[in-house]
């Protein structure tokens, strides 16, 4: 989706060559995703091309702003991540004929005919995960208004439940002993 992430393979000499770019919402938009509000994502792509073999080194680093799960201000979470991939050519063989690996990299298999390779899902797919499920401040970090909100809500359910609980017969069952 990003053009600034498509490899073009044809072109490509032997050797080592890298190039970096720039990643904002826009990129998130571009795979309709909304719950990433703001993005400040730099890549750092190496390639190291040795005959049909070609390996990839990306670097991620920046911010992804997301929004906090209990009081629902920007949350910036910082981001460093490295991939490691290796591309290889024709079809992708089938789990029991794969032999070895590659180690730390992971492989991407594209066909013969292929002369461009696009890293937006690639490196979509790894920003995504690298964001927790939770997206929470840290303790104290929340928006206090928010916070004293949700306190004095949380207290008044708390004391409406009082007798209605099913755990209230069970209060002070050891007390006694």
């Amino acid at each position: 989706m990003s053009e600034d992430l498509v490899i073009s393979l044809n072109g490509l000499r032997a050797g080592r060559s890298s190039f970096s770019c720039h990643l904002g919402k826009e990129f998130f938009s571009s795979f309709g995703n909304s719950e990433i509000l703001d993005a400040d994502i730099s890549v750092q792509v190496c390639i190291e091309k040795v005959g049909d073999s070609i390996a990839l080194d990306i670097v991620l680093s920046g911010s992804l702003t997301v929004q906090c799960d209990r009081c629902l201000a920007d949350l910036v979470l910082p981001l460093e991540r490295t991939i490691l991939l290796s591309v290889k050519f024709g079809s992708e063989p089938a789990e029991e004929d794969a032999v070895g690996g590659e180690g730390e990299r992971e492989v991407l298999y594209l066909p013969e005919e292929g002369s461009d390779l696009d890293l937006s899902q690639v490196v979509y797919d790894y920003l995504c995960l690298s964001v927790p499920i939770q997206h929470v401040h840290e303790p104290g970090c929340c928006d206090p208004e928010v916070v004293k909100y949700l306190a004095r809500d949380s207290e008044k359910t708390a004391e409406s439940q009082g007798d209605n609980s099913p755990f209230a017969a069970l209060k002070g069952l050891f007390d006694g002993k």
